[in-house]
């Protein structure tokens, strides 16, 4: 059984209903550390070793965030800039996440056809998200492809949050007891609650 890490960073997570769902099924799980960045750092005053500590004793890490200006949150990024050191994360001597998976978990306001060179936003969602898919690259790290919620601010209202909320809880349980399809997941560039590649009685 692997453990698994969530980070979850939202500047304002009161106002996010798709979030605080997510988060919700994260922290019910067995074997899932849930965490919330926001609350834990409210003034950006981040404990590193803390943070490297926990990257240690889990298996698999999980980024949980809304999009927003294209990009992580601001603590998410801070996160990365000054926990993911040379000589621990990557560089020499620094071998400390080889072989754990990341994966983001991703809100975005916008339907799935505006992450497209001829939608609004111009650039598929993959391509906004690159930054962190190198990090894992450099981390030694196996990437996974975001499980992302597309349309998120229309999703309660229309009924796909709870849809979506249950297959997170599937991916977690399938990662956690190692029935993740990790090769099948490497051709699907965007995970959604429809296509999640798990190996049904493994």
């Amino acid at each position: 059984m692997k453990s698994i890490l969530v980070l979850h960073a939202h500047p304002a997570p009161r106002h996010s209903n798709a979030n605080l769902e997510l988060s919700k099924v994260a922290q019910s799980i067995d074997g899932v550390t849930f965490v919330d960045l926001y609350a834990r750092y409210p003034r950006f005053k981040i404990d590193i070793e803390k943070e490297q500590e926990q990257l240690l004793a889990h298996d698999v890490i999980v980024f949980q965030f809304p999009l927003m200006w294209y990009s992580t949150p601001s603590l998410l990024k801070e996160w990365q800039d000054l926990v993911l050191e040379y000589g621990f994360a990557y560089g020499e001597g620094g071998q400390a996440l080889s072989d754990k998976y990341f994966l983001p978990v991703v809100s975005a306001g916008g339907p799935q056809d505006a992450y497209h060179p001829e939608g609004y936003n111009n650039f598929e969602l993959q391509t906004f998200l690159s930054p962190l898919e190198q990090t894992a690259k450099l981390c030694s790290m196996n990437y996974i492809s975001p499980f992302t919620l597309f349309a998120s601010l229309r999703a309660k209202a229309d009924g796909r949050l709870a849809e979506h909320a249950e297959q997170y809880q599937k991916l977690l349980l399938a990662l956690r007891d190692e029935k993740f399809d990790h090769e099948a997941a490497k051709q699907l560039p965007v995970l959604t609650a429809n296509n999640l590649p798990i190996v049904e009685g493994k």
